[in-house]
């Protein structure tokens, strides 16, 4: 039977993990250990959906079968997803935060087109063989003991070597005649890169149970991102955001797309102790947002500005940080988005540039081809 990407994405397994990272770097700088988790919401976060605005009568209007019933109060100009109760648990002590009307900057309504972009931080579709965050990771000299906990590698990360990609279900080592088959396929290339690549493939003494859980893979990362030697990097996919049909409200597909990303961010929390919470930034990453008309299947189709979502003790302070272009159709992309007034791509290279310790300058021209993007470390995190 052949499965379309919608239908794959409606139906896809929760969650996927990465760690990147390796064991005894010397923490520059700060002397402490500071971790990045990415949270890949894949399919088109509603970024309206998750924070919506407050008082627009023509936006109620025009979503009136998947309007809010009940909200969780932000700021007063926007409010929370109910769905949302870690997050706000965490605004509430001045751990977590959003920045509102934001994108890559891609226009166009493609999910493989979207994700691959939002992935290479480029401009041109599959042009990019690397990741933002993978060139971010090289940059900042973080190569060693990375592990996948499933296949493919995701772009993301690609671009800084000697991570581990290969953990299949129920077995703690690939089976002999997949890693002479790996052997054979690479034999032309370099020898010493592949046997290195084996080697950790061999020795990994990582637990693989029960990784279809969101909770429990976030809480073995949370394990994993609080020792001195450790991951400083950890990257989840959550699939399922791309909500055509039936998105629901407070409750519904949308809804339980939302709650798996808190239930991640609280096993996150829970798991780590309090000073690696604290020196810990969590953010979140979508391809595009959705229309802000609902469609005549109660869904929304693709959009483009959409919200990221951020968590952890490097969050500055809880706040909505947006330059808001209103809702009004003359205000909206092409008369149908929210449209992007923030280029994500400098959200996550001051990300980088707090966590990693590397001046922004220098992430801008390493990692974003020397793109004029604003510093916004001092207004969204701890430096």
């Amino acid at each position: 039977m052949k499965i379309s990407r919608r239908d794959f994405l409606k139906t896809t397994a929760l969650t996927s993990l990465y760690f990147a990272g390796f064991s005894g770097h010397s923490y520059a700088n700060s002397g402490k250990k500071k971790n990045l988790v990415i949270i890949m919401l894949r399919g088109g976060m509603d970024g309206l959906c998750a924070i919506p605005v407050k008082g627009d009568k023509n936006f109620e209007k025009l979503r009136s079968k998947i309007n809010l019933d009940r909200t969780l109060k932000l700021t007063t100009d926007f409010d929370l997803h109910p769905a949302l109760k870690t997050f706000k648990s965490l605004w509430d002590q001045n751990l977590s935060a959003a920045v509102h009307a934001t994108n890559i900057p891609y226009t166009g309504r493609s999910h493989f087109d979207g994700q691959n972009l939002m992935e290479s931080g480029g401009k041109i579709p599959y042009q990019e063989k690397t990741g933002w965050l993978g060139r971010g990771m090289k940059t900042a000299g973080l190569t060693g003991q990375g592990l996948a906990l499933a296949l493919p590698m995701p772009l993301l990360i690609r671009g800084v070597p000697m991570n581990n990609n290969y953990f299949p279900v129920g077995r703690s080592l690939p089976y002999p005649a997949t890693l002479e088959l790996i052997k054979q396929a690479y034999k032309e290339h370099d020898e010493k890169l592949l046997s290195d690549n084996l080697e950790i493939i061999l020795t990994r003494d990582f637990n693989n149970r029960s990784r279809d859980d969101a909770w429990i893979l976030a809480s073995s990362a949370g394990t994993e991102l609080s020792k001195p030697d450790g991951p400083k990097v950890a990257v989840f996919e959550v699939d399922g955001f791309d909500t055509h049909a039936a998105q629901g409200a407070t409750d519904g597909a949308h809804a339980d797309c939302l709650s798996d990303y808190d239930n991640i961010v609280r096993s996150l929390k829970s798991s780590m102790s309090e000073e690696a919470f604290n020196n810990t930034l969590v953010l979140t990453l979508t391809e595009f947002g959705r229309t802000i008309k609902q469609n005549s299947s109660n869904g929304t189709e693709h959009g483009y500005g959409s919200a990221i979502l951020m968590a952890g003790g490097l969050v500055k302070k809880a706040q909505v940080h947006t330059d808001w272009p209103g809702l009004k159709k003359k205000e909206l992309f092409e008369g149908r988005d929210l449209n992007s007034t923030i280029d994500s791509r400098a959200i996550y290279a001051s990300a980088m540039s707090t966590v990693f310790d590397v001046d922004f300058k220098k992430i801008t021209k390493e990692v974003f081809w020397g793109e004029n993007l604003p510093n916004l470390s001092d207004k969204l995190f701890k430096v």
